[in-house]
């Protein structure tokens, strides 16, 4: 029997397809090399006691009390820890009494998926130490419920399934109606090139108004046009689909919805025939798409953008679910560099936060490491 479990789980940076996940479409996230690492161990008393190396207080919740909106909201980011092991519970799986921290090095509020991160890391060493036999997609239901049913916020699955299924050297192709994931090769280092991430800083808030705005309003234009999803809808479609719509908000979110799943399901197969730039044009009209039609960029990320476009980019483009957060750009190493100075010049001419610029590689999923 394991005394003590210990794993570690990647955020992620989403290449392309934005808003398309909780729209059963297609997205195409990379595992990257920052993430969450949690250490879980059994104790005696039923309670759940919750560290973080980032907080100063520890959280306990007593199991009897383990249920949606049990913690307080300064306590929201305990609830995707409690959250997993509540999930689990509700599948019938025996978790009793458990120590659980959490450390991480991802930047919270950038949109690089460090609440999935978290969940997933904790739901494979629980998995893990308890022997429960989940498999990859049994985490990913967990994680996922921890999120949506637990902490509240309506995402479509994207995170965790980039945070489980990370593989080195390829961005994984997520068709977010059957779950499916297929990677696809990703090798920046080979191609003589960097994907920068800048964080804007931004505040990125998820459980506010805005972003169950956006998915109600997709839901009722796919309910108006009497589809499952609007990713069933077709570029073909898209002129029809709008002039039926009376809603402009519904129709803007629709046509960004279709569009970006031809986007992404575009750009997934010109990395498969290994024409890594030829996607920048693509990258860059996914932002408009984003900026324009669904508005959940801001003036700090579209500066971003604009000035790595500026520097040489091949493209760029917000990245993660808006509403601040982080752009990212696919560039030449020296044009990266140049840009990233260029960036803080220009966040500095605005009298904005000073920005964090950093590369990043497609790297592995959820694995196991030493405890510290």
């Amino acid at each position: 029997m394991k005394m003590l479990s210990s794993w570690w789980s990647p955020g992620r940076v989403n290449l392309i397809g934005e808003h398309t996940d909780y729209n059963q479409g297609y997205c195409l996230p990379l595992a990257i090399g920052r993430g969450c690492t949690a250490t879980v161990s059994r104790i005696d008393d039923d309670v759940i006691e919750i560290e973080s190396a980032q907080r100063d207080m520890p959280i306990e919740v007593p199991l009897s009390q383990l249920r949606p909106g049990a913690l307080d909201a300064a306590d929201e980011w305990a609830g995707h820890v409690a959250g997993v092991v509540w999930a689990m519970r509700a599948r019938g799986h025996p978790v009793s009494g458990l120590s659980v921290s959490v450390d991480g090095d991802l930047p919270p509020g950038a949109g690089l998926s460090s609440s999935a991160a978290m969940e997933c890391a904790v739901a494979a060493a629980v998995n893990d130490l308890l022997a429960l036999g989940m498999d990859q997609s049994g985490l990913v239901e967990v994680a996922r419920r921890a999120e949506i049913e637990f902490v509240g916020v309506p995402t479509g699955g994207m995170d965790q399934l980039a945070s489980l299924y990370g593989e080195a050297g390829h961005v994984l192709l997520c068709d977010m109606r059957s779950f499916e994931v297929t990677p696809i090769p990703f090798d920046l280092e080979a191609a003589g090139l960097t994907l920068l991430v800048v964080d804007s800083r931004a505040p990125h808030q998820l459980t506010g108004g805005l972003y169950a705005q956006r998915r109600n309003s997709c839901e009722q234009a796919a309910q108006l046009l009497g589809v499952a999803a609007l990713r069933d809808l077709t570029l073909e479609d898209l002129p029809d689909a709008v002039g039926r719509l009376a809603d402009d908000r519904m129709r803007r979110c629709t046509r960004h919805v279709v569009t970006e799943n031809d986007r992404t399901l575009a750009v997934a197969q010109l990395l498969g025939n290994g024409q890594i730039r030829a996607i920048g044009p693509l990258l860059t009209a996914s932002h408009e798409s984003l900026r324009d039609d669904f508005e959940v960029s801001v003036p700090e990320v579209d500066l971003a953008v604009e000035v790595m476009l500026t520097f040489g980019a091949y493209g760029a483009r917000i990245t993660g679910r808006g509403f601040g957060g982080c752009a990212i750009a696919l560039m030449e190493p020296d044009q990266a560099r140049a840009a990233s100075v260029g960036i803080t010049a220009a966040f500095a001419g605005r009298n904005y936060i000073p920005p964090i610029s950093f590369s990043v590689t497609a790297g592995a999923g959820t694995h196991p490491v030493e405890p510290a």
